[in-house]
């Protein structure tokens, strides 16, 4: 289910992104022709003052005598002889009344011939026009006309319309994005689903055989054989042992894959704090003699948290402060409240950690890599474990080492949450 809604958004983005981008591309090409339109009036105007001038202000024409042959090709008729200096100043001066910034190259003829007797090419950037070839076909109907041509019209256009085509070249820089961000995304996706199964395979391989394993160490150790014999009894105690911590982790790994899938579950209660941290330190303390637990909570704190969970980021944490101690383990559990919430610090003397790998302590399977570590079994799924817990309820943990030794883990539980 969750795959076929990340596949209809993933879709519904795809399409809204294209429709968007086609209607910039069409909006684009709209606001290009209308430029161009509205430059052809403003051409025109300016060609008819010019035309009003040369002429004296007495013009009898019948139709229109500036005529768009092409679209960047004009032909202007004019009833009279003009010099091309006169011309060349008027049109300077039109074109800059009516903005028109943009080069163009003009040519006048003969009245008696099929010459061009003049032509001549006028930059708006004042560039050198002698290596321009100025040349006009004749207009045959004509006497007294010029031409004139703007050979950089298109590129004069595209640049008016700088923001159109910038607004453009974004959206299609966030279509390739998005397209590269939902590629990576169900990349990472097939991946965690094949990491997923290949776990949930593997554990349950596992434990079918560990379980024969159990039940068969059991079953030994009820034998008088084993009973009268010590050194079997440690034995047959070493391997049953062995089995329920490896069995253990086995059902952390599946907990952790399970969670992957479908979230946890949790099933907030009010705790109190001393008596329940208590209890858990009495459990350890029991399999673990030569340990020393100080216990600074006021009595009357609770909490609002998972039962189940909750024991288990205790019991992680304390664990691992005993697991990475090369000493004597003593580990200090205290809480302090400000405006903002209650935190809960669990200090101990332990072996500490590199500041360089403190931020990937909680990343699933890592572990420090020490010569205690390889002495200590484990997969690297507890701290992970217990960051999913915290994050689920909406708490934050930190990891920093002591000034002397050992690190300090510090759960901020908010007044909010």
């Amino acid at each position: 289910m969750e795959i076929k809604k990340l596949n209809i958004i993933i879709t519904l983005g795809f399409v809204a992104i294209i429709g968007i981008l086609i209607a910039q591309l069409l909006w684009t090409r709209q606001a290009y022709n209308l430029e161009d339109k509205k430059f052809n009036q403003t051409v025109n105007v300016a060609l008819l003052e010019v035309v009003e001038k040369l002429s004296g202000g007495k013009t009898s024409f019948t139709e229109n005598p500036v005529q768009n042959i092409s679209n960047d090709y004009y032909v202007v008729n004019i009833n009279n002889e003009f010099h091309p200096a006169v011309l060349e100043h008027y049109l300077k001066t039109e074109f800059n009344r009516f903005q028109i910034n943009t080069n163009y190259v003009y040519a006048l003829y003969n009245c008696h011939s099929d010459q061009m007797i003049y032509g001549k090419y006028v930059s708006s950037h004042q560039e050198n026009p002698n290596d321009k070839m100025i040349k006009f076909p004749k207009h045959k109907n004509l006497v007294y006309y010029f031409s004139i041509r703007f050979p950089d019209k298109t590129t004069y256009l595209i640049s008016s319309l700088r923001f159109w085509y910038l607004l453009t070249f974004a959206l299609i820089i966030i279509l390739l994005v998005y397209v590269y961000s939902i590629y990576t995304i169900i990349q990472q996706k097939k991946f965690s689903e094949l990491q997923r199964d290949f776990i949930n395979n593997m554990t349950h391989e596992f434990k079918t055989p560990l379980s024969s394993i159990l039940l068969a160490s059991e079953a030994l150790r009820k034998q008088e054989l084993i009973k009268g014999n010590p050194k079997l009894q440690t034995y047959t105690s070493i391997i049953t042992d062995q089995s329920y911590k490896l069995n253990h982790h086995i059902e952390k790994i599946l907990n952790i894959a399970r969670n992957d899938a479908s979230g946890l579950s949790l099933k907030p209660q009010k705790i109190v704090l001393l008596p329940f941290i208590q209890e858990i330190v009495d459990t350890i303390k029991q399999k673990n003699e030569n340990l020393s637990i100080q216990i600074d909570i006021d009595n009357n704190i609770s909490i609002i948290a998972d039962e189940f969970h909750f024991t288990n980021i205790i019991y992680n944490i304390l664990d691992n402060s005993i697991k990475y101690c090369e000493t004597k383990p003593e580990i200090i559990i205290s809480s302090s409240k400000d405006t903002k919430g209650l935190y809960l610090k669990f200090k101990d003397n332990g072996m500490g950690i590199p500041a360089k790998n403190i931020p990937h302590i909680f990343d699933k399977f890592y572990r420090v890599n020490t010569k205690k570590s390889d002495e200590v079994n484990g997969f690297g799924l507890g701290l992970f474990y217990v960051k999913k817990i915290v994050q689920q309820h909406n708490w934050k943990i930190s990891v920093e080492n002591n000034p002397d030794k050992g690190i300090t883990i510090t759960l901020f539980l908010p007044f909010n949450s």
